[in-house]
């Protein structure tokens, strides 16, 4: 959990608005430009262990973002916009869980 909290901070700008108080933390807030997400552990036995998600963010400029992006980690070095066959502009990356998350716009 603090890997990933790290992350979305340091590589993507979010902030840490609450946690619980634990160490590490068992659940937190993060926001960035009026987008909260809500991460929370499940360390005990019965949760289903490796279900990812995928995660798609509509944002006004994905051309923009991703550039803001890679400064901000290597992470994001091999990664280019694209127009899709659906009809979005979009770029995607692993989070450090291996949950999905995509940036876009419609065309």
């Amino acid at each position: 959990m603090s890997v990933s909290i790290g992350w979305y901070c340091e590589a993507m700008g979010f902030e840490v608005t609450f946690d619980d108080g634990d160490n590490p933390p068992g659940y937190v807030g993060l926001r960035r430009d009026g987008v909260e997400i809500h991460m929370q552990s499940h360390p005990k036995t019965g949760w289903a262990e490796g279900g990812r998600c995928v995660y798609r963010f509509m944002v006004d400029d994905p051309d923009s973002l991703l550039p803001e992006f890679r400064a901000r980690s290597s992470m994001f070095a091999d990664r280019d916009v694209d127009d899709t066959a659906w009809g979005t502009r979009e770029f995607g990356r692993y989070d450090p869980d291996g949950n999905a998350l995509f940036f876009y716009r419609d065309r």
